[in-house]
């Protein structure tokens, strides 16, 4: 089920798969998450007391914008789109603020405060790299990992979803069945039958249901074939009274939530698409937020509830091996569809709770394994182990009231008595903690070519002397940065630009030093280039290859962070 190994992946992203593999397989992304879509505006509208008539728009509109905003994640059009299958689908986290907005204000209120908090991914997405050291792998893995714990009440609350009068071992059987077949699918199936384990296994699951007369067969047959709601758009309110800016910062905080899961789900959505584990492109991190923002603005204007990326499509594709950006256009017009065909609604609808669960019962655990697999490929040490631990058991105690119950619910609206929301502002706060007490860095600034090696080893002379090092150490980070120097050199020399400008900064962290190197944006990734080599046996074919194969003797780490605006390449040297 990992899709870390050679093989485990069937179809990468830069892959085509036949058309009608990618339909197929489109078809099996939006079936199994189009309930997760169309439940949560179902549970604002409801829960605010809303009518009829806003609730179906509600729901065409979430469904026909999750599925274009999942068409603009394959794709990937400039800075909009990941160039991943990134499932986009409506926000569980903004529930309790958005109940209270329509209580409140109504729906046009809402809608405003929707559209006016997607500012937050949008700026977030074109301003990633000033964040990236709060930003990292360890809290994006912890936010990832608590994802089935927020999902795991609602998962379980699905096994008893059967009617009163229902024999007792219905539920069971459901589950089971549904559960079994899954896991043995994906465990002893070839790789073709392996793409289509969820969609066997819930199929399996209601065909048992309807053994027991419990999936709802009338339902399917009284919703329409096609059709678009009567127009019930809400508007916008445009007052901006107090009730607006009284509910704005616990949206804002909300749109702030949502975009480090997205930013999390992206990285862990690149973990699950390669057969080779390569570095995270941040770039790709930044069109994923850019296009929630794009969703969450389009959301508001429409009047639905904002969009997010989900997790679940991760836990999917690590399930499926299926990677492919075609198969993301698909998904989205599937959902696009579907919008137009309330009868397809109504079969997924169908699907009894407990077949629901099993189904979920297994992304789960698959998800959780993607959070542990990006922490310890980002690095975990002890430091970084108690922000985990501590950040994990934080989110899980709010999540299940054993934490200060009164103070999350009345704190902004609820919020915090999200999992993901608690332990990802707990991780946050300590990796701040973290960077504050570190040891100062120095920094110089340069250009980027190979007649500014003399002011750089002055640079690290200096901060040799104040760090305490002796020579040989000094030597030693004196190497590891020429080599790195001139590997950024020879990537950009296939260039007729000016030579950008270079930040380095240094500092020590217990026996290592740790340098950075910044410069505008690149195409090349070292961090990959020297994970190959280590993979490639053969002849030195160039100067950068050479450089590469020496950092890689010299340095414990080499992390390539790459964003639209910048490149950062750290640096790890030990002590001899």
């Amino acid at each position: 089920m990992s899709a870390s190994g050679e093989g485990d992946v069937r179809y990468q992203p830069d892959e085509q798969p036949p058309v009608a593999v990618a339909l197929g397989l489109g078809l099996q992304y939006a079936v199994l998450i189009i309930a997760r879509i169309v439940v949560i505006p179902m549970v604002v509208v409801r829960a605010a007391g809303g009518g009829d008539g806003w609730l179906s728009w509600c729901l065409f509109a979430a469904v026909s914008i999750c599925g274009l905003t999942t068409a603009l994640q394959a794709v990937r059009l400039g800075r909009i789109g990941s160039g991943y299958v990134a499932v986009m689908g409506t926000s569980l986290a903004v529930v309790g603020v958005a109940v209270t907005a329509v209580a409140e204000g109504g729906p046009a209120l809402l809608a405003t405060l929707v559209a006016v908090a997607s500012i937050v991914p949008l700026a977030l997405s074109a301003r990633l790299a000033l964040f990236r050291r709060v930003l990292t792998p360890t809290v994006s893995g912890t936010v990832i990992m608590l994802i089935p714990v927020t999902l795991m009440p609602s998962a379980l609350g699905l096994l008893e979803q059967v009617p009163a009068d229902t024999t007792g071992a219905a539920a069971p059987l459901m589950a089971v069945s549904t559960l079994l077949v899954i896991v043995t699918v994906t465990l002893t199936g070839n790789a073709a039958l392996r793409l289509w384990s969820p969609v066997i296994g819930v199929v399996v699951g209601s065909v048992v249901a309807a053994a027991f007369g419990l999936y709802d067969v009338q339902a399917v047959s009284n919703a329409r074939w096609f059709g678009v709601p009567a127009a019930a758009w809400p508007g916008l309110d445009l007052d901006f009274g107090p009730l607006f800016w009284g509910l704005l910062p616990a949206f804002l905080l909300v749109s702030l939530i949502e975009s480090v899961q997205t930013i999390s789900t992206a990285a862990g959505a690149q973990r699950a698409s390669w057969r080779r584990a390569r570095a995270v492109d941040y770039r790709a991190v930044q069109g994923a937020v850019a296009t929630a923002g794009v969703g969450n603005f389009l959301s508001g204007i429409a009047g639905t509830v904002p969009n997010t990326l989900l997790s679940t499509s991760v836990a999917i594709t690590e399930l499926t091996g299926a990677a492919a950006r075609r198969i993301g256009v698909a998904v989205g017009a599937v959902f696009m569809g579907m919008a137009l065909l309330p009868k397809a609604l109504a079969i997924v609808l169908a699907v009894p709770g407990p077949v629901v669960a099993a189904y979920l019962l297994v992304l789960m655990a698959t998800m959780f394994l993607v959070g542990v697999k990006m922490i310890i490929q980002g690095g975990l040490d002890q430091r970084n182990g108690l922000i985990v631990g501590v950040a994990f058991w934080v989110g899980a105690g709010f999540q299940y009231g054993a934490i200060f119950p009164v103070f999350a619910e009345e704190f902004a609206g609820g919020v915090l008595r999200n999992g993901v929301t608690a332990g990802g502002v707990a991780a946050i706060l300590m990796t701040l903690l973290l960077e504050a007490t570190k040891a100062r860095r120095l920094r110089m600034e340069a250009t980027l070519e190979v007649s500014s090696l003399p002011r750089i080893r002055a640079f690290l002379g200096t901060l040799a002397s104040r760090t305490g090092w002796d020579e040989r150490m000094a030597q030693r980070i004196d190497a590891a940065a020429e080599e790195t120097l001139l590997a950024l050199v020879e990537a950009r020399r296939t260039t007729d630009e000016e030579a950008p400008r270079l930040l380095v900064t240094g500092r020590r962290e217990g026996t290592e030093a740790v340098l950075e190197f910044a410069v505008s944006g690149g195409e090349d990734n070292l961090e990959d280039q020297i994970a190959l080599l280590s993979e490639e046996a053969g002849e030195v074919t160039d100067d950068r290859e050479v450089s590469m194969r020496l950092l890689r003797h010299l340095a414990s780490s080499v992390r390539h962070a790459q964003y639209h605006e910048i490149e950062v390449v750290t640096v790890r040297v030990s002590a001899p």
